[in-house]
């Protein structure tokens, strides 16, 4: 708020600045009071043999707590070690293809067509055939249909992410490299990488989130006994909502946190993409 505001004594709302903190608190407050509002009035009665389908808050609380912290470590590490395995392997092979396409323009057409088909076909119908081609793990280990699904989720976004911010590369730092007799893999090195960071991390940054969605639903294919997915499922089964409201937050919560990690992460590497300065 100006001076010229504090002495005329008029105060807009549109001049009122609060803190990001503040607006998340009051927007996560908003949500928790329509919530307990909708499943108290609402939704009181929806659900399968006079089950309350959509809990209150304190109620989704409560069953976190009876559940116990053995439940959720048990379950989601099987799931995170599925994501961040296909996290892995995807990403890596997105960046190398698409370093590849660089190096071997002709490749480009290709490389696309195989990301826009792992995008475009639904992956209801690929876990289907994993399920055919990859065996049944152990219990407790992590599944192989999930971990595919996992990198087949993030492949698209970082192949698309990478080219862009590699493709938008100074072209006049890239023609100063070929004047001295510079290959494309010169350019690519000492240009490109560089001026594709930003997209790359935000790339990556994306795919977390995507990475974890495909790993849970990798695990509804591949006749695993742990994991966020077969554990939603029980408790479906059981028609205990509350469980299953506490496991569908605790994927959000750790999909975000996921999130944020890499947004940090990206935030050090290279701060000029926020802004920052070092």
């Amino acid at each position: 708020m100006t001076t010229e505001q504090a002495a005329g004594g008029t105060i807009r709302w549109e001049d009122i600045r609060l803190p990001a903190w503040v607006t998340g608190l009051i927007g996560g407050i908003a949500v928790i009071i329509a919530w307990w509002i909708a499943a108290t009035t609402i939704f009181a009665n929806v659900g399968p043999g006079n089950v309350q389908a959509i809990p209150t808050p304190i109620q989704v609380v409560e069953g976190f707590f009876i559940s116990g912290w053995d439940f959720y470590l048990r379950n989601f590490s099987v799931t995170l070690s599925e994501a961040g395995i296909g996290y892995l392997w995807g990403n890596v092979i997105a960046l190398l293809l698409s370093g590849v396409v660089l190096v071997v323009p002709r490749l480009e057409g290709v490389v696309m067509q195989l990301a826009i088909i792992t995008y475009c076909i639904p992956i209801v119908a690929i876990g289907l055939l994993l399920v055919i081609v990859i065996p049944v793990p152990k219990a407790g280990e992590p599944s192989g249909t999930a971990i595919v699904l996992a990198a087949l989720s993030v492949f698209f976004t970082t192949v698309v992410g990478a080219l862009l911010g590699l493709k938008a590369a100074d072209k006049a730092s890239l023609d100063v490299i070929t004047v001295y007799g510079g290959s494309r893999f010169t350019q690519l090195r000492k240009v490109r990488l560089i001026a594709a960071l930003p997209a790359i991390l935000n790339a990556l940054q994306i795919a977390v989130p995507a990475a974890f969605l495909g790993a849970v639903l990798g695990e509804f294919f591949g006749k695993v006994e742990l994991g966020v997915g077969p554990s939603m499922i029980a408790a479906q089964q059981a028609l205990n909502a509350p469980l299953v409201w506490d496991i569908a937050l605790a994927s959000g919560a750790v999909a975000l946190a996921g999130y944020g990690l890499i947004g940090l992460i990206a935030r050090a590497i290279a701060p000029w993409s926020k802004g920052a300065q070092k």
